[in-house]
């Protein structure tokens, strides 16, 4: 095992230095370091930071590269895994759902911290236990055959994959902001920034870096919330007084959201929605219409003395009118559900359940209790959380890890309620209602991106709040700005979001390699292939995988916590049934086993689909959105993935033949006579 005393002592001088580094560049700050130069200097010194621990960690060991030899002790995997686990879609994404959504966004806390509980209970001792690299491993072993283990690695990829998706996403939102690179280019930039930390060292150097990662993201998390409270309320410490502020805000929220300014643009927006559905109706003939008087205008106007840039205006927009029916449809129709979504009346942070009637309040109630158990069953599922519990020495140390990595993620999570809800005081006193052209410099920075959208639709020259769209992303990012903070302190957050992102996406990609490298090659193609060679295939693996994560995050396909919510029901659909029966239930058969999982990975993947997208092209299935079930929105498909995989694991395995073998595996995991001992 690693020497405690000597890591602790060692990631104490890593912490002091970078502390020293982020006091050196305040200090630079004042003496004129423009921003731009900051925030390299932010994303150079700490992805280098990572790549000396990557290079330093590297090895062609099998068991270091995919369980970092089994010597990580349970202190270091808990911060790990609480880095592991904090993706982007908790630092970036959690606090601005929390601001749009208030206390229907703690769905997402209770959740996500509940699921390790599951972990801790259900899963973890057993696994390590059974002490081999992967979860279709275990799989393979308890219910036997390849076929359950080639489900088990295309659920794994797949889940991971969206998941990934999403941390590279939002690595692409940082780089884009921070260093001015363009979106795509800052995608690439992130992904050089995964593979140095896991390349070399596998899961050896992802345990180390993600250690490292830990200590930045927490810094970074809590340092501008606690200055915001300390300028607020004269209290450090956010956690103790956010209730106060909470207070005010509600205040702010009475008097904002019913004045007659609000009012009109709200009903401004409705008019426009509605005009958006009687084009889409009068489809294709309202195009061709459209279309005929854009160009109409235009003749009218060569034919005037009119200035040369209203005509070029008009052209540019002709050009870029929808070209056939079924792109304007599409078009128009995003048009309209934005128009709709800033028409509704705005939500009291507080207020639980919220709707304007009795069938809105159940509906916010049940997605409320359906995005927990998705959440938490899919937290407790997850293949890249779950390996980091066969990392320890111990069965008892994996325990351990479960209750330190609770610990650590608790320091972010009790913050991001008070992050929400200081944002929103700063927004609601010094942005709401003041005029447009004097609006601060971060509005128009994030404007550029995309993350935040302003229109006047009322023409008064002041903002509304209605007229205000800010992308969940965007909150703590720009929470410094918003606070008029020194920019150093913004470069910390985006330092921090950074760590967030690579820390979760190299497990993700470890995840996704050893699937197909060790899973499906060592296991089922070729069983006698050197160790060399596996992880050669490992490392070209993840480079393949990881350039395709990118290039289809470079598409922005939706909000980081959105994607993140849908690996999760993907995850658990396909594992928690499975995992949970064959652990406590010695009656579950492999053919059981087989259907459940297909049929909850399936149904999961076809809810987010058909109530999420216009369908699913590839099977012939299109059109227009599929109604929710029960009101259930996509982020929590896997309600209906768990509940199904459960019934068809039973129900098959009490049609089918029993297993002999099965009570000798579970009587080995259950006394640690399998594999890894005690």
């Amino acid at each position: 095992m690693f020497s405690l005393t000597r890591l602790q002592r060692y990631y104490l001088y890593y912490t002091g230095c970078f502390l020293a580094f982020v006091l050196a560049l305040a200090v630079l700050e004042q003496h004129g370091m423009p921003p731009r130069w900051i925030g390299y200097a932010f994303l150079f010194f700490t992805i280098s930071m990572y790549a000396v621990i990557g290079v330093a960690s590297r090895t062609s060991d099998v068991s270091e590269y995919y369980v970092a030899g089994r010597r990580v002790p349970a202190f270091f995997n808990g911060m790990a895994t609480g880095a592991d686990w904090m993706s982007a879609a908790s630092f970036i994404g959690l606090a601005g759902t929390l601001y749009l959504s208030g206390y229907q966004g703690l769905a997402f806390v209770i959740g996500w911290t509940g699921g390790f509980v599951l972990v801790a209970l259900l899963l973890a001792p057993y696994l390590r236990r059974f002490g081999e690299y992967t979860i279709p491993d275990f799989l393979s072993a308890r219910y036997g055959g390849n076929a359950i283990r080639i489900v088990a690695v295309v659920a794994a990829i797949l889940a991971s994959f969206v998941y990934v998706v999403a941390q590279i996403y939002g690595v692409g939102v940082i780089t884009s902001r921070f260093v001015s690179l363009q979106f795509e280019i800052g995608v690439f930039v992130g992904l050089a920034g995964i593979l140095v930390c896991s390349f070399l060292g596998g899961m050896r150097a992802v345990t180390w870096t993600q250690v490292a990662q830990y200590v930045i993201l927490i810094v970074a998390y809590i340092t501008p919330v606690a200055i915001l409270s300390w300028n607020v309320t004269g209290n450090p410490v956010p956690q103790l007084v956010y209730g106060h502020v909470l207070k005010e805000v509600g205040r702010l929220e009475d008097k904002l959201f019913d004045m007659p300014a609000e009012v009109e643009v709200r009903k401004l927006y409705r008019e426009r929605a509605d005009l958006y559905a009687e084009k889409i109706m009068q489809l294709p003939n309202s195009l061709i219409l459209e279309r005929e008087q854009i160009s109409s205008q235009i003749n009218d106007l060569k034919a005037s003395d009119t200035q040369m840039k209203d005509i070029v205006a008009l052209e540019k927009l002709r050009r870029e009118m929808p070209h056939d029916p079924d792109e304007a449809r599409a078009r128009w129709e995003e048009s309209m559900y934005t128009a709709l979504d800033r028409a509704k009346p705005p939500i009291h942070h507080a207020e639980a359940f919220p709707g304007q009637d009795e069938e809105q309040k159940l509906a916010a109630r049940i997605n409320f209790l359906a995005l927990i158990f998705c959440l938490t069953v899919g937290t407790a599922a997850l293949p890249h959380v779950l390996a980091r519990y066969y990392t320890t020495p111990t069965v008892s140390q994996a325990r351990e890890s479960v209750f330190w990595s609770l610990l650590f993620i608790l320091a972010l999570y009790i913050t991001a309620p008070a992050y929400a809800v200081f944002a929103k005081y700063e927004i609601f006193s010094h942005l709401v209602e003041i005029p447009i052209a004097k609006l601060p410099g971060w509005v128009a920075a994030w404007t550029k991106i995309g993350l935040v959208s302003i229109e006047d639709i009322n023409r008064d020259g002041i903002l509304q709040l209605a007229e205000l769209s800010l992308n969940p992303d965007v909150i703590v990012l720009a929470t410094p700005e918003i606070a008029g903070m020194p920019y150093v302190v913004s470069g910390l957050v985006a330092a921090g979001a950074l760590a967030a992102a690579l820390s979760t996406a190299d497990g993700l990609l470890l995840t996704i390699t050893s699937a197909v490298s060790h899973d499906i090659y060592y296991r089922i193609i070729r069983p006698d292939a050197s160790t060399q060679f596996r992880l050669v295939i490992s490392k070209s693996m993840l480079l393949v995988v990881a350039v395709l994560a990118a290039t289809v995050a470079a598409q922005k396909p939706g909000s980081i916590l959105s994607m993140v919510s849908w690996a999760f029901s993907i995850a658990g659909s396909a594992f928690f049934p499975a995992l949970v029966l064959g652990i406590f239930w010695p009656r579950a058969t492999r053919a059981g086993a087989l259907a459940g999982m297909l049929v909850g990975l399936l149904l999961s993947i076809y809810y987010i689909l058909r109530v999420e997208f216009d369908g699913i092209p590839l099977l012939g299935i299109s059109g227009l959105h599929m109604a929710p079930w029960f009101y259930v929105h996509s982020t929590s498909a896997g309600v209906f993935g768990v509940f199904a995989g459960f019934v068809t694991i039973v129900v098959v395995s009490l049609l089918t033949k029993p297993e002999p073998a099965t009570e000798r595996f579970l009587s080995a995991i259950r006394q640690g006579k399998h594999g890894g001992g005690r």
